[in-house]
């Protein structure tokens, strides 16, 4: 029995390339996984720990098995073999498990048992890619060497993922394109093994011929999505948009345009005027002669709208997290009808980026500080509700300045409003919680809160809007009985080190029920 000639350097070549580009599909898939599913579970605390728990103890478990693969005296045939049916395998996994994931959603499957079934399988096949390869190259040269190229490459390729993903395959493409993406990767790597050894020339045309398939259905991947996507909607569809931060969709059912993020109603435009005086005119009316004011997390360009109805307002600093949805306010004709073109008034200055970090970097004092930031269903949404973030609001605030933020739900989730107080009670500010009938949410509360003082006097609107008026006004902080927490039900400030809110969030009387 002839002896196998040793691997060429091409060869060598082609396999540690092989296992980088390999490591950086795998790495891709996963935050892909984790993106999915917190769009679609909207738990992305829970997505993320059962995605990367699950992938790291799959690739453990590949490993385990290589051991298995290859055992007999002239290993190396059935080990390329190996190493490219682990490549094929990854193809279709790319291809179709995501989308199966949206059609599975769509119909009310068991979504989190299909998360842990496709990142099971991807791991596995990932943990088993690197000791096949190992082993391969360990008959060209001493195995310590052999092991640090291909954890080098496997490393370098993982940092390639995990870059590409969130800054460009995601807000380029979308979920479904990059999957299809990645679908090609180890597809064209297993083509160019098996031209590369002539031990795989068996496998030549049939991988090739498998080429043109996966790319056609690549491009048919994502319209199938779009139209799974839409049958979570009541409403058609008229536009969405894939960001690094969120999934934007827009529906519209004759004069009723709907925005989502992520899943989430964000505004219904036949009753958006209720939530949005709500949360502009009773603390502008409180203040009177507010001239500079804050608006954070709001591009939509719909508080602004409210905002500048008052004629003392001089300077309005916006700060938005997304540029997608401050384009899309300024472009999107009904949006513009809807917000009035308030993003183009001169008295508006945009700033793009995280509200946390913008704050101190902002000039001068406000009179107002606006906060209308999504749930704080998450840690990264939480510290926006934080003691510490509004002790950085603090240092922006005018002597005579007031605070608002929105504070979701209190009649579902009421310890969050309470918490919230229970912040600005912990800067020694003196709060005053309301709340409005928004028909698209139901009762929705608010906090305002200030620092002591003298007594103010009452507020008057030099206005009416579609909702509010003085009597509206001045009844506003009436806070009923049932929007507050039960007696005996202690409720802590949320604090950068301890996001109690994440919590209070997730335990909504509607799950109880």
């Amino acid at each position: 029995m002839r002896p196998l000639p040793p691997l060429r350097p091409l060869q060598v070549r082609l396999l540690l390339a092989s296992a980088a580009l390999s490591s950086t599909v795998g790495l891709v898939l996963e935050l892909l996984l984790v993106t999915q599913a917190s769009y679609l579970a909207g738990d992305a605390a829970l997505a993320t720990g059962v995605v990367v728990g699950t992938f790291l103890a799959a690739m453990g478990l590949g490993a385990w098995l290589s051991q298995f693969v290859a055992n007999g005296l002239r290993p190396r045939r059935p080990l390329l073999r190996c190493f490219v049916l682990v490549e094929l395998c990854l193809s279709p996994l790319c291809l179709l498990g995501p989308l199966a994931l949206f059609a599975l959603f769509a119909a009310d499957g068991p979504l989190w048992l299909a998360v842990v079934v496709l990142t099971l399988l991807v791991g596995v096949l990932g943990g088993m890619e690197l000791p096949i390869l190992t082993r391969l190259l360990e008959g060209q040269e001493q195995l310590r060497t052999a092991l640090a190229r291909v954890l080098a490459l496997d490393y370098l390729g993982a940092l390639v993922g995990s870059l590409a993903f969130p800054l460009l395959l995601l807000p380029a493409l979308g979920l479904l394109p990059t999957a299809a993406l990645l679908a090609l990767v180890p597809l064209l790597c297993g083509w160019a093994l098996c031209w590369g050894f002539p031990e795989l020339r068996r496998w030549r045309w049939p991988v090739s011929a498998g080429l043109p398939l996966v790319g056609a259905l690549a491009l048919v991947v994502a319209p199938l999505g779009d139209r799974i996507e839409d049958r979570l909607y009541e409403d058609p569809v008229v536009g969405r948009l894939q960001t690094r931060h969120q999934r934007i969709v827009l529906t519209r059912r004759r004069d009723d345009l709907r925005l989502f993020l992520d899943g989430n109603l964000q505004f219904s435009s036949l009753d958006e005027y209720r939530y949005h005086e709500a949360l502009v005119h009773p603390a502008m009316a409180l203040h009177g002669r507010a001239a500079r004011v804050l608006l954070l997390g709001a591009g939509d360009g719909l508080a602004l709208r409210e905002i500048l109805r008052w004629p003392g307002v001089r300077r309005v600093d916006l700060v938005e997290l997304d540029p997608a949805v401050v384009r899309l306010a300024r472009q999107h004709p009904f949006l513009r009808r809807l917000n009035r073109d308030s993003l183009e008034d001169g008295r508006v200055r945009v700033h793009l980026g995280d509200a946390f970090a913008l704050v101190d970097a902002l000039p001068g004092q406000y009179d107002v500080v606006i906060a209308d930031f999504p749930d704080p269903a998450t840690p990264p949404l939480a510290r926006l509700y934080s003691v510490g973030f509004y002790g950085r609001l603090l240092r922006r605030l005018a002597p005579q300045g007031l605070v608002v933020t929105q504070a979701s739900t209190p009649f579902f989730t009421p310890k969050v409003l309470a918490s919230i107080q229970a912040t600005f009670a912990a800067l020694d500010l003196e709060t005053h919680p309301y709340s409005v009938d928004v028909p698209s949410f139901g009762p929705w509360g608010f906090v305002l809160a200030r620092r002591p003082g003298p007594a103010q006097p009452p507020a008057v609107l030099p206005f009416e809007g579609r909702w509010i008026d003085n009597v509206q006004l001045a009844r506003l902080f009436e806070l009923p009985r049932d929007l507050r927490p039960g007696p005996g039900e202690p409720v802590r400030a949320n604090r950068l080190t301890r996001p109690v809110l994440v919590d209070y969030q997730r335990q909504s009387r509607w799950r109880a029920d």
